[in-house]
């Protein structure tokens, strides 16, 4: 059986590179046209290449979103974006038209064909009928349970995608209008302002019956279901997908690392511990703003999956830092939220130890001035240490 693909999103090349480095096996982008997430800083062709011989040295792949549902205005120069697209490399094409997928099909490239979540596939029949028109991969709707998935999966034969971490649609996966009704920002053309997480007054008729200083939104927890990363596995799921193109660096490495540890655990024991899983689970979650739940893996989700009340979003000061470069027993490192003498600093890259460090004192990088509170965002600082850290770790808070 092969091993199940752990797939990661990066909204530039820079978050390509620490997904790849941070162990995911392929990488998913959007270029500059024809791409979903319009306010992700997507890919020119070059950085695309960029990007496919940055994987190709770690073994990974790149798979390209081509997701919008277009209008006729939308379609010029479709056939010679996918054919540049062919050139540099890239392994698949995520489509949601079934026009824009066959277009690939008919021009024969070397690239795979996916059929994207926003057809909301969630029966074998509709897999079927996909894989005849010659789509390799299929990625399901996220409204389906890991039993479902699991009787979907011994009636098919086609790779299957699902996804396992990140936001959920409070619709039928990007099939909602509130965006274009509220702000004529067109979900299923890059530019969803995310409704369902505004705040609202509750009516009933004409009447406001909520309190003022309690507003509502009608959003869901976000997605989060390592404890079913086993069960996918055994029903030989093809690929893992991690939503969030829109997310940090800290939020990449951290999900992808966590994820990527749980599953080579799996695969080395044959199976996972409570008390491992809920291990991995406490780091997968380190770098979340949002609540999680498991979505509809274990059942239609009902209240305690969703958010009804406001500023669900939290302010987390725990990414303190990432290391920039390592110079003998020294690390330049660029702050990013505020630490000072005697904190526990957690410094963590793609293998599974986490280094710990009490700060005393740093350089300021500029200055060479001895400091005790580094408290500039964006600043940059020497630490003395010969703990085992390298370029592109993260720091963290520690306990």
């Amino acid at each position: 059986m092969r091993k199940i693909e752990l797939l990661a999103p990066a909204g530039d090349l820079e978050r390509l590179k620490i997904a790849v480095m941070y162990g995911a096996d392929a990488v998913f982008i959007g270029g500059k046209r024809f791409s979903l997430r319009s306010r992700a800083s997507n890919f020119e062709i070059a950085d695309i290449k960029a990007g496919v011989d940055f994987a190709n040295k770690y073994g990974s792949e790149i798979h390209v979103t081509i997701n919008m549902l277009p209008h006729d205005g939308d379609i010029v120069g479709l056939e010679e974006y996918i054919l540049d697209l062919e050139a540099v490399g890239v392994k698949a094409v995520i489509c949601a038209s079934l026009f824009i997928a066959q277009k690939v099909l008919a021009l024969n490239t070397s690239m795979e064909v996916h059929l994207s979540t926003q057809q909301s596939t969630l029966n074998h029949l509709a897999v079927q009928f996909y894989a005849d028109l010659g789509i390799k991969r299929v990625v399901l709707g996220r409204e389906l349970s890991i039993g479902q998935i699991e009787n979907l999966m011994d009636k098919v034969d086609i790779d299957i995608e699902a996804f396992i971490h990140g936001g959920m649609c409070s619709n039928y996966s990007g099939r909602c209008t509130l965006s274009n009704f509220m702000t004529l920002r067109d979900a299923n053309r890059g530019g969803c302002a995310q409704s369902c997480r505004w705040s609202y007054e509750v009516f009933d008729k004409d009447q406001v019956i909520s309190d003022p200083e309690v507003l509502y939104s009608q959003s869901s927890k976000d997605l989060m279901s390592a404890a079913y990363i086993k069960r996918l596995i055994a029903a030989n799921v093809a690929s893992l997908k991690i939503e969030g193109r829109m997310k940090s660096l800290y939020y990449i490495a951290t999900v992808v690392r966590g994820y990527r540890h749980l599953i080579d655990e799996i695969y080395a024991k044959g199976e996972i511990s409570e008390a491992a899983l809920n291990y991995h689970i406490s780091e997968i979650t380190r770098a979340e703003n949002r609540p999680v739940a498991s979505g509809f893996y274990e059942n239609e989700p009902g209240v305690d999956e969703h958010i009804y009340r406001v500023h669900a979003e939290r302010v987390t000061h725990d990414f303190l830092g990432r290391v920039l470069e390592r110079d003998g027993n020294k690390i330049l490192i660029e702050v990013r939220n505020k630490f000072e003498k005697g904190d526990i600093l957690e410094f963590f890259g793609p293998s599974q130890k986490v280094e710990k460090l009490e700060f005393d004192y740093a350089l300021a990088a500029d200055s060479n001035e001895e400091i005790t509170i580094c408290n500039q965002p964006m600043s940059k600082v020497w630490i003395e240490t010969d703990l085992a850290i390298a370029e592109d770790f993260f720091i963290r808070k520690g306990d």
